[in-house]
């Protein structure tokens, strides 16, 4: 990645949605060339996907909680487990005190306790320990 591609992802990841002519303009590229770099960075697999920042607590899923899960297994290979429950947004299999960290919204803190239960009956997971968010400062884009 050059100094270019690294401007365009930039700019990217503050507005997705903007044109090829916008973006091209912002790097200093015509929209043609812009079109075709991130093209390449698509191909490349350093732009994933594109998507829209939603207000989580606008569509009904304002309480924020991460969740270090206890093992007595290795985790490694329950990713389908962990995907399979709908309110987990991240998963990952970690080092330290606890197994995986998982990523949870929900509307309310009844349903995270339904979605610590199915935790539960995920074969080898021993325990939770759940640090519900009270606000969030900034969330910010990779560093480029």
């Amino acid at each position: 990645m050059d100094d270019i591609d690294r401007a365009l992802v930039r700019h990217l990841q503050q507005d997705a949605g903007q044109s090829y002519a916008a973006l091209g303009a912002a790097v200093g590229l015509s929209a043609g060339a812009a079109h075709e770099r991130v093209r390449k960075l698509r191909e490349r697999g350093v732009i994933r996907r594109t998507t829209v920042d939603v207000d989580p607590a606008s569509v009904g899923s304002g309480v924020l909680v991460y969740v270090m899960v206890d093992a007595n297994a290795w985790m490694g290979d329950a990713a389908g487990a962990f995907e399979a429950i709908a309110e987990i947004q991240e998963a990952h299999v970690i080092a330290g005190s606890a197994a995986v960290l998982v990523k949870v919204r929900t509307a309310t803190t009844e349903q995270l306790q339904d979605v610590l239960r199915r935790l539960y009956a995920i074969d080898g997971v021993s325990g939770t320990h759940a640090t519900v968010v009270l606000e969030t400062f900034f969330e910010r884009p990779l560093p480029l």
